[in-house]
């Protein structure tokens, strides 16, 4: 079991928030859906790419609802949170669709609220039903989600942990600078204002060096050191894991206290908040993975990501949202596992990426159990930039990919400037994830995973209708991860 996460007062306001939710919900029926992913996985190209398919029309032949024609009506409307900034729905989509860029990455929490009008299927459903949802989206970063398991654990376990972790693999280079400051501290010193911000200053460029694309790590708790926003030089932001030495506990005063009730204060400060306020009351909830930037990286991003998982996974409270959950305590009850950028490989790959993708959340779903969740994992393309196509070499055919590589990206020594299109043979997922990841967990020296072509293509270009209208944004099983979500919703 999972720690707990909250006290009982944390819960008796969860309680009341979700109690006035549910009142809403009466007159409005709504559902929360989270959003959420890790590093550069694409949240806030999947956002805008769902938003324009509902108010444009777009093709989604698996979204029974509009498939079947029973949606009537689909528009924007005010979000219901007026503290939290609005998702920039129109700014986004302009970058994708107008400037063929790819929009800002997310960096703090946002709210988009789209709201439905459809025929119930059912007859029954047609007499009690308003025929109305609405569907409020909360894009947060990923960081943010991995820092939720920090409320079950200590400073003493938290400092454990971290300092293990960074001994290993490719951290233990990217730590050295950090970890020599923190073995020169004297943790039985008294409290030093400028030692902590040393100290937070190394731990925090050690974090965003595991980041970087070159590393591509995903476990990197506390999340807000990377994000700092508006806490940017709070003391709950300086802190820095200590290690606790075999005398014992340092005394009131010292640096390693301060340093204690720091960790304690960005808890209670930063994640709790979070978790009460909106982690706490979502329905439903995607998390975007970058699966193949992770096998790019080699072994130990591929486990490092199924580290994140696991983490990740385990804050979810799965269950089936009956009334009395609902008001004193919200149930997660579908969660969705999505690895993106599918347009980077040839449809014949999707199956593997699918089952690649499986495989690294089987441990969190083992250990956060099924009773009464949904949890699914498919591979999508949120904006498709490629389309597929054939070339002819020594006699064969071989599937490729098609699309406009970004300024500066350089294939195969061939610097391209953001017009021209290119061919690229995508390369191959593993038949079985089984037997590779059980070779990347024992460790062989030398492993190489399988080579994927990973470039960065521009959005794709949409031609206008006759009224000047552009055309929907071409997606891969965006439809799909739509009837999962909150298919059921509108029926």
């Amino acid at each position: 079991m999972p720690p707990r996460l909250t006290s009982f007062a944390d819960d008796a306001r969860i309680a009341f928030d979700n109690l006035a939710d549910r009142a809403s919900g009466l007159v409005n029926p709504t559902v929360r859906l989270g959003v959420t992913g890790l590093s550069r996985s694409g949240k806030t190209v999947f956002i805008s790419s769902l938003v324009h398919n509902l108010l444009h029309g777009g093709r989604l032949p698996l979204f029974e609802p509009v498939q079947s024609g029973r949606v009537s009506a689909v528009r924007l409307e005010p979000q219901p949170d007026d503290a939290v900034p609005r998702f920039q729905y129109e700014d986004h989509i302009r970058a994708l669709v107008k400037d063929r860029i790819w929009p800002d990455s997310t960096r703090a929490i946002s709210e988009l609220r789209i709201t439905l009008d459809y025929q119930s299927a059912s007859g029954w459903n047609r007499l009690f039903s308003p025929g109305r949802l609405s569907i409020d989206i909360v894009d947060y970063p990923g960081e943010w989600l991995l820092d939720l398991p920090l409320l079950g654990k200590d400073y003493r376990t938290f400092s454990e942990e971290t300092l293990a972790l960074a001994e290993t693999g490719v951290r233990s280079e990217l730590s050295r600078p950090w970890l020599a400051l923190t073995r020169a501290t004297d943790i039985h010193a008294g409290a030093d204002e400028m030692i902590a911000r040393d100290l937070a200053t190394a731990f925090a460029d050690y974090l965003k060096a595991c980041k970087a694309d070159e590393r591509s790590l995903s476990t990197l708790p506390p999340g807000r050191l990377l994000l700092p926003g508006d806490l940017d030089g709070s003391p709950a932001l300086t802190f820095a894991p200590l290690a606790l030495p075999p005398d014992g506990r340092p005394g009131r005063g010292s640096l390693w206290t301060m340093m204690e009730r720091r960790y304690e204060a960005y808890k209670s400060v930063v994640v709790k908040p979070f978790f009460r306020e909106h982690f706490a009351r979502l329905d439903r909830q995607i998390v975007l993975v970058d699966a193949l930037q992770a096998m790019n990286r080699g072994p130990e991003a591929v486990q490092d990501l199924e580290r994140a998982l696991t983490d990740v996974l385990a804050c979810f409270r799965p269950g089936t949202n009956s009334l009395l959950s609902s008001l004193l305590g919200r149930r997660i009850d579908r969660v969705l596992v999505a690895a993106t950028k599918a347009d980077h490989l040839h449809h014949e790959s999707h199956d593997r990426l699918d089952a690649l993708t499986r495989r690294l959340v089987d441990r969190a779903i083992d250990r956060i159990g099924m009773a009464g969740a949904g949890i699914d994992v498919m591979a999508l393309a949120s904006v498709r930039a490629t389309r597929e196509a054939t070339v002819k070499r020594d006699g064969h055919e071989l599937p490729v990919i098609v699309g406009t590589p970004m300024e500066g990206e350089t294939i195969a020594g061939e610097r391209f400037d953001g017009e021209r299109k290119t061919a690229i043979f995508p390369g191959d997922l593993p038949e079985d994830p089984e037997s590779l990841f059980d070779r990347i967990a024992s460790g062989e020296t030398g492993l190489q995973l399988p080579d994927v072509n990973v470039v960065r293509f521009r959005p794709p270009h949409l031609e206008e209708t006759g009224g000047g209208i552009k055309l929907s944004v071409p997606h891969i099983r965006l439809d799909r991860a739509m009837q999962f979500l909150f298919g059921d919703r509108l029926a």
